[in-house]
């Protein structure tokens, strides 16, 4: 090649670049949402979103990258039109849907989605562009038009009664509930208390009706952060949730409140009154507290007597006569075994007890992803042969992140997945590189879990009944791996079905990213 065959390859490279940037800065302008897809990985995951995307959903970048698309439909898992989309994607065909979607604060929105394949000059499906716009409002429209066509007088006459109804099942919920409610009008003037709140707070419902919140028990109530709150309510149709707020009152003392306030809405309209739902945690925190302070000073108490029997353990096992029976062999094989069961379960009291005072520490360094996962793999099929642990895919990828730490999370997938599936003998692993994010899978052909399970999997000691009887343990791995994984900018999920076994994924950035505040 001469130098003008060079000049000439360098300016058409020069241009496809400037043109990708100019096609990546497009995307990222538009007001429509568009992710794309590898068909070509498992699952057929997200690679790309635009910013767009991420306003419509909710979801931050880092919590889109190596997901399947379904995760927007949540629960909602009996649409029609998924059926269609799981058609076109199948046959390689454009689709055109209006589908429920849920925003990470679980809002509903409805999503006006058009979904084309891209294929290479071979005519081979390689990725999918999906095309989004959030078409609540007019969904909205539609369904007022509709209702419309009721006849108006008795509409009216209609809406007046439930009015009534409302309001009088309003006072009976106010009545009722276990903690303090208020209602209040847009001066904040309390319209009326419920007895829970009277009694709590110890005031009478004389000096509290008619009363300016802040005015309550000679200004007790004029308190900055419900200030806040309060200010935050009446301009928007938004309600404020688990807001805590903590105060000493001079007549009753300190008090840790978990505030939750709405505007009151009736019929489908919105009036100019808040309800504040007030809850005095003050004594559940301090219980919780002094649990997790149990819990690290009984770990730590444990964990020195379990050492030094560890280290009188090795000296035994070292020290075992030539002439030793083979019972007195395998006893001492059992008890070290226990042992480092019960080391085991410390560890993690410990891991939980650091998760919760904020001391968990991480030491990040580069290391080869494919290389960890295939010691890790390893060493789980050394210590249960009789399973066969399957891995797919390579992530081709050195991951910026504590490998410990990672290890510790892998490990405990698979332990789970071996430990809840007694009788299948296969464990399927899948490794990918997902845009910047490293993506692993473990899947498992065991009890599976239902809706209530999958909600509450990586919750701190929960534990489903069926797994409680059939399964010991603590239920706090899953809650440290989450914990690890969150530490790390990644997410940790689980998919699965009753009867069809689970699959775990998690992802985390390849690079170097901010702490976000962890």
């Amino acid at each position: 090649m001469d130098t003008s065959d060079n000049g000439k390859f360098e300016l058409l490279s020069s241009s496809m670049t400037d043109n990708f940037k100019l096609l990546v800065k497009a995307l990222d302008s538009s007001v429509s949402g568009i992710v794309i897809t590898d068909n070509s990985l498992e699952d057929n995951p997200i690679v790309y979103c635009n910013a767009a995307f991420e306003a419509i959903s909710g979801y931050p970048r880092n919590e889109i990258i190596g997901h399947n698309c379904r995760f927007l439909q949540a629960d909602d898992r009996s649409q029609k039109e998924r059926d269609q989309l799981r058609e076109s994607i199948k046959n390689g065909k454009d689709c055109f849907v209006e589908i429920r979607n849920y925003r990470k604060n679980g809002d509903l929105f409805w999503n006006e989605l058009y979904m084309a394949p891209v294929k290479d000059p071979d005519g081979n499906i390689t990725h999918f562009i999906g095309v989004q716009n959030d078409v609540s409002k007019r969904k909205a429209v539609e369904q007022d038009l509709r209702q419309q066509k009721a006849i108006m007088e008795q509409r009216v006459e209609d809406r007046t009664m439930a009015l009534r109804d409302s309001e009088a099942f309003l006072t009976s919920i106010i009545e009722t509930v276990r903690e303090g409610l208020l209602v209040l009008d847009p001066d904040f003037k309390v319209l009326s208390a419920n007895q829970h709140f009277l009694k709590t707070f110890k005031v009478n419902a004389e000096e509290t009706v008619g009363v300016n919140l802040y005015a309550l028990g000679n200004n007790q109530w004029d308190i900055a952060r419900l200030r806040d709150l309060l200010l935050e309510i009446l301009p928007t149709s938004n309600p404020v949730v688990d807001f805590e707020v903590e105060h000493d009152f001079p007549h009753i003392g300190k008090k840790l409140m978990l505030l939750n306030a709405y505007r009151i809405e009736l019929e489908g309209q919105f009036k100019d009154q808040i309800l504040l739902a007030i809850e005095d945690i003050t004594d559940r925190r301090e219980i919780e507290r002094r649990k997790d302070d149990f819990l690290s000073i009984a770990s730590h108490e444990l964990k020195t007597p379990l050492t030094t029997i560890k280290g009188y353990m090795q000296i035994l096992e070292r020290s075992i006569p030539e002439q030793a029976s083979e019972k007195f062999t395998a006893t001492l094989g059992k008890i070290s075994a226990y042992v480092e069961r019960l080391n085991n379960l410390i560890s993690e009291l410990l891991d939980v007890s650091k998760i919760q005072t904020g001391n968990i520490t991480l030491h990040k360094a580069d290391f080869d992803f494919d290389k960890m996962v295939l010691e890790v793999i390893e060493g789980i099929g050394t210590s249960a042969p009789r399973h066969k642990i399957l891995l797919q895919g390579r992530s081709e990828s050195t991951v910026h992140a504590d490998e410990s730490h990672i290890v510790q999370v892998l490990n405990n997938l698979l332990s789970n997945a071996i430990k809840y599936a007694p009788e299948s003998l296969n464990v399927e692993v899948s490794v990918s590189s997902v845009s910047d994010f490293v993506k692993v899978s473990v899947r498992d052909f065991g009890l599976g879990m239902n809706a209530e399970d999958k909600k509450r999997a990586f919750e701190r000691f929960y534990r489903s009944s069926e797994v409680q009887k059939r399964f010991s343990g603590m239920g706090i791995g899953l809650y440290i791996c989450d914990q690890i994984i969150q530490n790390h900018n990644g997410t940790l999920w689980v998919d699965s079905e009753k009867g069809k076994g689970s699959t775990f994924s998690f992802t985390l950035p390849k690079n170097k990213v901010q702490d976000n505040g962890r």
